[in-house]
């Protein structure tokens, strides 16, 4: 029995140790999260340059296939870039937002 106690006075010995430590917060690594969430938020601009380039891309083409369609395909241009630009900026909101407002 003896040896069996002196190891449950080890064990609680240690576990109180344990818990004695207060918890320590980093600001370097809340600073790194920052970045790293505001970097995979911009990702979306990319693909947002991407969009905008297909848009365009597609009015060309169609003019070429049929010109009588101008003002038509020059609307749904105007409208496809828009949304496109607008997603774009709502990534570069959320990078921003990241960075300086949490």
């Amino acid at each position: 029995k003896q040896w069996y106690q002196r190891r449950v006075a080890i064990t609680a010995g240690m576990v109180r140790s344990l818990h004695s430590s207060p918890v320590c917060h980093d600001e370097s690594f809340e600073q790194a999260a920052k970045f790293i969430g505001a970097g995979c938020a911009t990702v979306g601009v990319a693909g947002s340059g991407a969009g905008i380039g297909t848009v365009f891309g597609s009015l060309v083409e169609g003019y070429a296939r049929n010109p009588s369609l101008k003002t038509q395909l020059f609307s749904y241009c105007v409208l496809g870039f828009a949304l496109s630009e607008a997603m774009g900026l709502f990534c570069l909101m959320i990078a921003f937002m990241i960075l300086f407002a949490l």
